[in-house]
């Protein structure tokens, strides 16, 4: 047999402290009263916490793990951990004793202060609390540091802030979950006993040799290219999208696979994506919680696994001007305990009472907070991205499809809804192939926020950003909707009555949000503003909706943020944005100096000797081209100078602002601004001197070369 060969089923979750090894290894008593943690959310006794820890450290120590980690989601964007090993102090004999204690499985201490908290905590200030999150299984990670356990917490401080993603989307799926009950008892459902959140995450990511990679000073400390000249072929042809998998990438996902499916993570689709060098891996649907925790490790085995096989994995939301660049694509759903999908309109969704319901409640939420759903999707390099034509706009808008639509056009114009559009035969033209029927309604990829059959998905967020962000905002909005909808109906004397008027109520209130056409075109932007949606273009002007006096009280009604909380979030926020634009300047401002301007004066140097060579050894050599290319390329070396003593003006004032929201908004619209009018004599530079000459890879070179 291949000795490559292997059975996904049998290493699939090997790697995960799951419900089966938990079964397995923990006495029934123990079990159950943590599965009882799980399910209702109590607070695990000492005791049970001591068994489970030692159990758990057995079946690390069983995989090699010498060494443990609380392992929680900062406001970076990234992961954090400290590792402790099992060791504890040595005997009378010398010999160590491994041990792990319910105490230290349950609770950590890291430094609260040098991570971003908004004014939460001070340098002084440095105590800070991880806590371990049951409902997400602990897993053993093996890398070149050994194996490691891991597990799963959320991050606070002490004085009780969220300083983290886990702990409000632990909060948001508590009230979705309490709202969404309440409505299902109002439709006479009496089995379910949770509802939560199911989330299935796209991810996609670009894949450059580290060669070229390391040779690019941006990419290296951006993540993305602050200048560069687009290649004779882009992605004009289209002939990457979907196309064959080179056998140096399918090497790459195929050991991606495996380390994914070890760790529990069901990574099941693959395929290149537009642009050259750019993929997509997607795994399979799970609970919101642990699916932003396997989007993070998704992330982290793409750079650990690429760096192996000498590429590098670029997680940039635009790592190259001028063609595709990358997102998430965050798919939500509603499901319960026992099975029933929230959003599944059935054959027949003119007659599913209880799924227009949840439509309508969700079209609301939508509408209402739209530009809270929109900074949920605000980053730094997602204003790289946003609004051009590979991805969506900047106006959040819901897309129905035409079966939903026709619906809901039924119940705003007549009152009553009594048929639905059905797919029909597809007819190919070929005798040979199958018939079948097609989808009622087409797919819209211009959504934001599109239907997809029996979810939603979120096409906004950033490639390199947190889902957590996003679901929390989700979570919550939607669980607004919901008990506004249940205050009214269960005081209702008609429950079928009223439902039917809230349902029509609803749909009339909130079409403005729903818009089926090309969010791309010029038009869609005129007619969204008649319609009084909000257009954010930027991250910016994003963050005041975390903190307006409508977000503060959804989110404290529901016990998600605190004002605190919500403030030191938009604070972080407005670092973030002027440190990272901060870096980019620099970093272009470095490049340019000490590679750029000296490689065009080194080729203008030869371009001169050269026409002083030919004048010399005749007269009547005709020496106009070489002079040409010189004027031109000494023009351009003028204006490269002219614009980069320009941006290091604005540069050096921006760093000198002491008011981190004004030094942010001084970056935006004077330092990028700046950056983006020097790079336009560099890029064309870059076709002018000569190649051997020029000091980096070219576009061509990295996402061609692969």
């Amino acid at each position: 047999m291949d000795k490559d060969y292997f059975n996904v089923a049998d290493i699939f979750g090997e790697n995960v402290f799951n419900d089966a090894t938990m079964q397995e290894r923990l006495p029934k008593k123990t079990y159950q009263k943590l599965k009882e943690t799980i399910r209702q959310g109590k607070e695990l006794d000492l005791e049970t916490a001591d068994v489970v820890a030692h159990e758990m450290k057995e079946w690390a120590i069983e995989k090699g793990a010498t060494h443990y980690t609380h392992w929680f989601q900062p406001l970076t964007g990234v992961t954090a951990e400290k590792h402790d090993s099992f060791i504890s102090a040595p005997k009378e004999n010398g010999k160590v004793l491994m041990s792990f204690s319910g105490k230290e499985l349950i609770k950590g201490e890291p430094d609260a202060s040098s991570f971003p908290s908004g004014g939460l905590r001070a340098t002084f200030e440095a105590r800070g609390y991880t806590a371990w999150d049951p409902t997400s299984p602990a897993f053993v990670r093996q890398d070149a540091a050994g194996a490691t356990l891991c597990i799963p917490t959320a991050f606070c401080s002490y004085t009780g802030e969220a300083l983290d993603q886990k702990t409000p989307l632990l909060r948001s799926m508590e009230a979705i979950n309490k709202q969404s009950i309440r409505l299902l008892r109002l439709f006479g459902n009496t089995t379910s006993s949770r509802v939560t959140p199911s989330v299935g995450v796209e991810q996609e990511y670009f894949l450059i040799d580290r060669e070229n990679f390391l040779a690019r000073k941006d990419l290296v400390y951006t993540g993305r290219t602050l200048i560069g000249a687009m290649p004779p072929k882009g992605q004009e042809m289209d002939d990457h999208y979907f196309g064959a998998i080179r056998e140096r990438i399918a090497a790459f996902m195929k050991d991606v696979n495996i380390e994914l499916w070890k760790l529990g993570v069901s990574s099941k689709t693959q395929h290149n994506e537009v642009a050259p060098a750019q993929h997509e891996l997607a795994p399979i649907y799970t609970e919101a919680n642990v699916a932003v925790d396997h989007n993070q490790l998704i992330m982290e085995t793409l750079k650990k696994v690429a760096y192996r096989h000498g590429l590098q994995c670029l997680l940039h939301e635009k790592p190259f001007a001028g063609v595709n660049g990358s997102g998430k694509h965050d798919n939500w759903s509603l499901v319960s305990d026992d099975g029933i999908n929230l959003l599944e309109p059935g054959k027949t969704p003119h007659e599913n009472i209880q799924f227009l319901l949840v439509l309508c409640c969700i079209l609301k939420a939508v509408d209402e907070h739209a530009d809270l759903l929109r900074e949920s999707a605000a980053d730094v390099g997602n204003d790289n991205r946003l609004g051009g034509d590979e991805a969506p706009p900047c106006i959040i808008s819901v897309y129905l499809g035409e079966q939903l639509q026709d619906v809901l056009d039924q119940l705003i114009n007549t009152g009553v809804a009594d048929h639905s559009i059905s797919g029909e035969k597809l007819d190919t033209g070929v005798t040979t192939l199958p018939d079948f029927l097609k989808d009622a309604t087409d797919r819209n990829r211009t959504s934001p926020f599109a239907f997809t059959g029996n979810k939603f998905e979120f096409r906004m967020v950033g490639s390199e950003d947190s889902v957590g962000e996003p679901n929390i905002v989700l979570n919550t909005i939607v669980a607004q909707a919901f008990s506004e909808a249940c205050d009214e109906l269960e005081k209702a004397d008609d429950f079928n009555m009223a439902v039917h008027d809230m349902i029509k109520r609803l749909a009339k209130e909130h079409q403005r949000i729903v818009f089926n056409g090309n969010g791309y075109s010029p038009e869609w932007a005129k007619e969204a503003e008649k319609r009084g949606l909000s257009i954010i273009n930027n991250m910016l002007d994003a963050i005041p909706a975390l903190v307006s006096d409508k977000s503060v009280k959804l989110f404290e009604e529901f016990n998600v943020f605190t004002k605190a909380e919500l403030e030191s979030r938009a604070e972080i926020e407005y670092e973030i944005y002027a440190k990272k634009r901060n870096i980019e300047a620099k970093v272009m401002i470095d490049i340019i100096r000490k590679q750029i301007i000296p490689a065009t004066i080194r080729y203008t140097t030869v371009l001169a000797e050269s026409v002083n060579m030919v004048r010399s050894a005749t007269d009547a050599a005709d020496v106009s081209t070489q002079v040409e290319m010189l004027t031109e390329v000494s023009a351009c070396l003028k204006e490269t100078k002219e614009k980069l003593v320009e941006l290091e003006k604005h540069e050096a004032k921006g760093v000198d602002l002491a008011d981190i929201k004004e030094r942010a908004f001084y970056y935006r619209d004077y330092v990028l601004p700046s950056m983006e009018a020097l790079r336009k004599p560099v890029d064309r530079l870059e076709m002018l001197v000569d190649k051997s000459m020029w000091p980096m890879p070219s576009y061509g070179d990295m996402i061609f070369e692969v």
